[in-house]
């Protein structure tokens, strides 16, 4: 996939990091831009649900306005972000949890928001009832994914989604690497699993696991 503006952006932010670890408003409030749709579709991808997702992003950012300056690696940026936002998703997991006792099978989807990831096949411009079963797909897939486990869900987003290499995803969540490569095998495998109980094949969504 060609990079976007906003990647290239990303790949060549050391400076602004740096910058926004000294304490510089302007950096940190440049890297809020940056890294903002990343956090909230990582938090979306997670939960499935908008309102958590701006809640986890919220919580984020401002947790790196507080602590950026502690940053002791500006190459660890990412990783350092992505713990952040991964410790808000448990925490606000936990929560759910304890107030309401709902299961991760009961979360629902945001009105209205846009489901990122996999994409399934099909040229834009076709007829209104496709559009119709590609969305029905979009949102079955996403439901597939929230029935991986917890572990398995985290890793299978910030590799499939998000595309951090393994290392980051190990620093991020404060594992080994192998640990990250098994949670990310068996997290493939589940999500194979439960796409063919449900009879969607790669064919039809055009990703291939």
């Amino acid at each position: 996939m060609a990079g976007t503006l906003l990647d290239i952006a990303m790949m060549h932010s050391d400076a602004l990091i740096t910058r926004a670890r000294e304490g510089d408003k302007n950096a940190q409030g440049k890297l809020v831009q940056l890294w903002y749709k990343r956090i909230y579709n990582f938090a979306y991808k997670f939960f499935f649900d908008h309102d958590l997702a701006m809640e986890v992003s919220q919580k984020t950012f401002i947790s790196m306005y507080r602590n950026i300056e502690g940053l002791q690696e500006v190459t660890r940026f990412r990783s350092w972000l992505y713990t952040i936002a991964v410790n808000y998703c448990r925490e606000e997991l936990r929560k759910r949890k304890a107030s309401r006792a709902v299961s991760l099978h009961e979360l629902k989807p945001g009105e209205g928001e846009t489901s990122y990831g996999w994409e399934v096949s099909g040229n834009k411009q076709e007829n209104p009832e496709r559009q119709l079963r590609q969305s029905e797909l979009s949102e079955l897939l996403q439901q597939c994914l929230l029935e991986l486990s917890e572990e398995q869900r985290e890793v299978v987003i910030m590799k499939e989604y998000e595309g951090l290499k393994f290392r980051e995803i190990a620093e991020a969540l404060q594992i080994s690497e192998n640990t990250v490569k098994s949670r990310m095998y068996y997290g493939l495998d589940g999500l194979k699993k439960i796409l063919e109980r449900r009879n969607i094949t790669k064919e039809t969504i055009g990703y291939e696991l």
